[in-house]
């Protein structure tokens, strides 16, 4: 058995090394443009700080980590591509011919998808989140937030939307190969409902409308998820003929 796992074991430290050194090779170019990202990062809270407040780092070596910290996820942002390339070449040997032919559109759509979300994430809830927590008390305290938590915060929530806007791609190669089809979707539909809500609140700020910005765009994608598995299941098309 291991002697048959050796092929594929091969195949996935193949598309592992090609992800990871274009990562580093992406991280050393931002790294050298980390000011210009980290003033893009810090565009949304500034907007919403009082007079007087502004950004601050509270340990002498914050801000070295911190520009680690916006290269690096900005240097896998830049390196969804080839790593969305490398899942999809990993994953081909088990699929049909015709299959496989779908490589650029899926690598296309996952990365739209994930940086769809991410926009989202930045011109949406992060205003809306980061103003209701700045104004909040903000009338008998100064607000200098930390440069470094505020860029783990921003960076965890904007992957968090990439990944979720992932639904619609994944549902559509699961139904390809028949694993879920729509009415599997349709029957954990409250229970989605359920979890989206779970997530929304252990990745949002503690605010409602900002939980409601990520659950609403959350339960339409799923329901964009059900249309896509009943066209893309193989086993509903024959079941409707």
């Amino acid at each position: 058995m291991f002697e048959e796992l050796k092929p594929h074991i091969a195949d996935l430290r193949k598309r592992l090394v090609i992800s990871v050194l274009t990562l580093i090779v992406m991280f050393f170019i931002c790294f050298s443009f980390y000011e210009p990202i980290l003033e893009w990062m810090m565009e949304p809270v500034k907007a919403v700080l009082p007079e007087g407040s502004k950004m601050v780092a509270i340990e002498i070596q914050e801000t070295f980590f911190t520009a680690l910290k916006v290269s690096f996820f900005s240097a896998f942002f830049l390196s969804l591509p080839v790593i969305f390339w490398q899942l999809w070449l990993f994953m081909a040997p088990g699929l049909y011919d015709h299959e496989k032919k779908l490589v650029f559109p899926f690598v296309f759509f996952a990365t739209l998808m994930f940086v769809s979300g991410a926009a989202f994430a930045y011109y949406v809830v992060v205003p809306f989140g980061f103003e209701f927590l700045i104004a909040f008390g903000s009338t008998v305290v100064t607000i200098l937030p930390s440069i470094g938590k505020y860029v783990g915060f921003f960076t965890k929530l904007l992957f968090g939307f990439g990944v979720s806007f992932e639904l619609p791609v994944i549902t559509f190669f699961l139904a390809k190969i028949g694993l879920v089809d729509d009415q599997m979707l349709k029957d954990f539909f409250k229970y989605a409902v359920v979890i989206i809500f779970i997530f929304s609140a252990l990745l949002t700020p503690p605010d409602v409308i900002t939980q409601f910005l990520m659950a609403g765009p959350l339960i339409i994608l799923y329901g964009v998820s059900i249309y896509i598995a009943k066209v893309f299941n193989p086993s509903s098309k024959e079941e409707d003929e």
